[in-house]
């Protein structure tokens, strides 16, 4: 990775703008892509940046970690004898426990998880279930028996390799479960002092998540309709509650079956609970809206708004048609607002040209599938020289229609006698109401409302961020391994989630943070880019005073440099090296 600038004249003046680039290969060639955008590194965005890392991870650079009070020593060193031993990862965990320590979850769990006969403090091996769960995410298992000894957490937590291992590591499981709630409302209220981040409209969206085995000691691991495509495996159902900016505030587990619209009154009551009801907007997907949940949302004065299932928009025929009312709010999307006339709400009419395109193609793409199933199917009757049965064609017409639901309606198969050997000949016909149906409701969707003070447009752009409770699950997924769960028992299962969860908090404020800095929104790229920064033990042999060890942290490469100045981070020079004083040695 490197720094490239590229220079612009504007107004008569000189503008260089800076961005990161890592040189990739692909097959035979190397192609150049960029990791960050740095801009002009002007002194306000630098002054903000590290004021933000101040609040977040104070000044490090003084902590007696990194200094033994011991006065500097001259003696003469045998150059020859000069070697690096124990290289470890050093910037990715320095990293993570900077973030643990500023969202304020170390100072918390040092008071919920009260200390006593342990050889080890539970708040301490949280601690590194959270920061392996954000780096390198993995099992217990091997988090005990490789990460943690190829990081330098043990440095920085003053732990050594053989006191974390796995049955340790579950323990601190059993032990930072009890503290869910506390630990989501503190969360919340910190968000509130860094970001200042507004808690008043909250995003709540359902995923799964499924099991390798059988889980049969956990009640909730049940088989249901699976976002991972795997109705194969039990699963557990994650109901998550993000602010407007993504950030989080809580989540809870159900089984495996439950359906999306049971969950909503245990989650908007535990949230309330825990956050306050003053105020609150919550917008969540049609998964949940259900008549029972908007008639007592509606009873309990609650204000939401909330997507509409696609069979519903029938009941708005007449205002799709009409063309009056309809206002562009940005390039390709239009609203028009109407009413639910059963109950009053308000219902906001969309039209986005890009889902347009989208449902098109797919119905395109089905409609062509079953023609070309039926066709063949067609031709298999036709050249048939014996008698077939009813019943097994309409079988094989089943199957066809049933793997191409989206455009199944717009077929009407028959199957009609004939003087051919197989007796039966295929009919098929094009329903003309499908393709007028599909050509009026194709891109468009509708939310229902029972807030009267917002604009459309602002209910749209409200609703639109439910994007980040989708966005929250994939990085959980994809980015922090929340699936497969391979735990079996039900409180392990919660703990595993749990910790998955406070390490997309840890993902979020570094998100958070590095926009503010002007780097984009890839935390993980950061993480990586840090990983690299290693500290190495320097041993000096010397002619009158034995071994001198000297743990150093390599010197950032001008690319890093940039990219942790621009994050307002300061990393130490050196740790203290007590731990490793050799008989004959001392450690400087």
């Amino acid at each position: 990775m490197y720094l490239r600038h590229t220079i612009r004249k504007k107004d008569g003046k000189t503008h260089r703008y800076w961005r990161l680039v890592r040189s990739e290969r692909h097959g035979r060639q190397v192609i150049q892509r960029t990791v960050a955008h740095l801009g002009e590194l002007d002194a306000h965005g630098q002054v903000q940046a590290r004021a933000l890392a101040r609040s977040l991870i104070g000044a490090p650079e003084q902590a007696d970690l990194f200094d033994d009070g011991k006065p500097d020593i001259t003696v003469p060193v045998r150059l020859k004898g000069v070697r690096v031993e124990r290289s470890r990862q050093f910037g990715d965990v320095y990293l993570a426990l900077a973030l643990w320590r500023g969202t304020g979850l170390a100072a918390l769990c040092d008071q919920l998880l009260a200390s006593g006969k342990e050889a080890v403090p539970w708040s301490t091996i949280a601690s590194v279930l959270v920061a392996a769960r954000l780096c390198e995410p993995s099992s217990e298992l091997h988090i005990a028996e490789d990460w943690y000894r190829r990081t330098a957490l043990t440095d920085l937590l003053r732990l050594s390799d053989d006191l974390v291992n796995k049955d340790r590591l579950y323990r601190a499981l059993d032990h930072l479960l009890k503290h869910k709630s506390a630990l989501e409302a503190h969360l919340a209220r910190r968000s509130g002092e860094l970001f200042q981040i507004n808690n008043d409209v909250l995003l709540y969206d359902v995923t799964s998540t499924y099991f390798e085995g059988e889980a049969e000691a956990n009640a909730q691991a049940r088989r249901g309709h699976s976002r991972d495509h795997r109705p194969d495996r039990k699963q557990v159902c994650i109901a998550l509650v993000v602010t407007f900016d993504g950030f989080p505030l809580g989540y809870e587990v159900f089984p495996g079956n439950t359906n999306d619209s049971r969950t909503v009154r245990q989650i908007v009551d535990t949230m309330e609970a825990r956050h306050g009801v003053v105020g609150r907007v919550w917008i969540s997907d049609r998964g949940m809206a259900s008549e029972d949940n908007l008639a007592w949302l509606r009873a309990t004065g609650r204000r939401y708004i909330i997507g509409t299932p696609k069979a519903q928009l029938r009941r708005f025929e007449a205002e799709l048609a009409d063309r009056v009312g309809w206002r562009e709010i940005r390039d390709g999307i239009q609203v028009k607002l109407t009413n639910w006339s059963q109950t009053g709400e308000t219902v906001v009419l969309c039209r986005s040209a890009a889902r347009r395109s989208k449902e098109q193609a797919m119905h395109e793409k089905f409609a062509q599938r079953i023609e070309e199933a039926l066709e063949r199917l067609a031709k298999r009757i036709a050249t048939a020289t014996r008698k077939l049965g009813e019943t097994q064609i309409n079988r094989q017409i089943g199957r066809i229609l049933q793997k191409n639901q989206r455009a199944a309606a717009r077929f009407k198969i028959t199957l009609e006698p004939s003087a051919a050997p197989a007796g039966l000949r295929l009919q098929v016909d094009i329903d003309p109401a499908f393709d007028d149906w599909a050509a009026l409701s194709e891109g468009t969707y509708a939310l229902r409302s029972n807030i009267v003070d917002w604009t459309d447009e602002r209910m749209w752009k409200a609703y639109i961020q439910l994007t980040q409770a989708e966005a929250a699950f994939r990085i959980q997924k994809d980015e922090l391994r929340v699936r497969p769960i391979w735990h079996q028992r039900e409180d392990r299962v919660q703990a595993h989630i749990l910790v998955c969860f406070l390490a997309f908090v840890l993902w979020k404020t570094l998100e958070m943070w590095q926009q503010r800095a002007g780097l984009g929104s890839s935390p993980r790229t950061i993480i990586e880019e840090l990983a690299r920064i290693q500290s190495h033990d320097v041993v000096l042999p010397t002619s009158t005073m034995g071994d001198i060890r000297l743990r150093c942290i390599a010197q950032p490469d001008d690319a890093q440099a940039a990219l942790l100045d621009r994050l307002g981070i300061v990393l130490p020079k050196r740790m203290r090296a007590d731990d490793l004083v050799l008989p004959a040695s001392i450690s400087a």
